[in-house]
C-alpha cells in the first residue's frame, strides 16, 4: 500500500538468508527478496557491511517518492576496506567496485548484504589478481544508469559470478547468458550457518 500510495516509508527487514541457520527454514526468507524487489516503486537496499548500512540509511531517508526496504543480516560482518574513494557516491546508482583487480578484470563477482564478505574471502582463496568484486546493493538502481555506466563496472568481456543468499529470480538479467549464477532456489536447512551454506554450495572453498 505505501508503494502504491507513494508513502517515503522506511521497512527494516533482519534474519535476511539461510546463514541464520540455526533459525531453521521458517525463518529463512530465501523468496522474500525477489518479493520485495517486484514491487513497483519499492527501492530495495541489501548493504554488505555496517558502512554500507549507514549509506544505505541515508538513502532511505532521502528517497520521498515512495517506500524503502532496508534487508539486513543478522550475522556478525567484517567492515571490509573500500578501494573505491567516492564508492558512497558510487552506491547511489545501486553498485561500486569494492576491491578492483590489476588490469582489466577476467572475473566479475556480483555480490549482495552478507554476501559480499563472501565473494571477498573467494577472491583470497583464488588469490587472483584478477577479479573484480562488486557490492551491488541496489539492482534496481543499478539497472537503471546507462549501459555505459554499467559496462564500465561489469565489462562485456567479464565472467559474471552472481552471489546471493536468495532465489535466482531476476539475475539473468545480470549475469547474462554465459555467467554464473550462485543463488538458493530452494528452501534452507536448520543447522550452525556455515554447514547450512556449505551444504547448500555458499561456502568460500566450493565456490573457488
Amino acid at each position: 500500500m505505501a508503494a502504491l500510495m507513494g508513502l517515503p516509508v522506511i521497512y527494516v527487514f533482519t534474519h535476511d538468508s539461510v546463514l541464520v541457520g540455526e533459525d531453521g527454514p521458517t525463518h529463512q526468507p530465501v523468496e522474500h527478496l525477489a518479493a520485495l524487489r517486484a514491487i513497483p516503486g519499492l527501492l530495495v537496499l541489501r548493504p554488505g557491511d555496517a558502512e554500507e548500512t549507514i549509506a544505505a540509511w541515508k538513502m532511505a531517508i532521502e528517497h520521498t517518492e515512495g517506500p524503502s526496504a532496508l534487508i539486513l543480516t543478522r550475522q556478525s560482518l567484517v567492515v571490509y576496506p573500500k578501494t573505491d574513494s567516492n564508492w558512497q557516491e558510487n552506491l547511489k546508482r545501486g553498485a561500486y567496485i569494492v576491491v578492483d583487480s590489476d588490469e582489466d578484470p577476467e572475473v566479475v563477482m556480483i555480490a549482495t548484504g552478507s554476501e559480499v564478505n563472501l565473494a571477498l574471502e573467494v577472491k583470497r582463496i583464488v588469490g587472483s589478481d584478477e577479479i573484480r568484486i562488486i557490492s551491488m546493493m541496489s539492482r534496481e538502481l543499478f539497472l537503471q544508469t546507462s549501459r555505459e555506466l554499467q559496462t564500465k563496472l561489469i565489462p562485456e568481456t567479464a565472467y559474471r559470478v552472481v552471489l546471493e543468499a536468495g532465489v535466482s529470480l531476476g539475475w539473468g538479467e545480470i549475469a547474462e547468458s554465459d555467467g554464473m549464477i550462485l543463488c538458493i532456489d530452494r528452501f534452507g536447512e536448520s543447522g550452525p550457518g556455515q554447514k547450512v551454506a556449505e551444504h547448500l554450495g555458499l561456502s568460500s572453498n566450493k565456490i573457488a
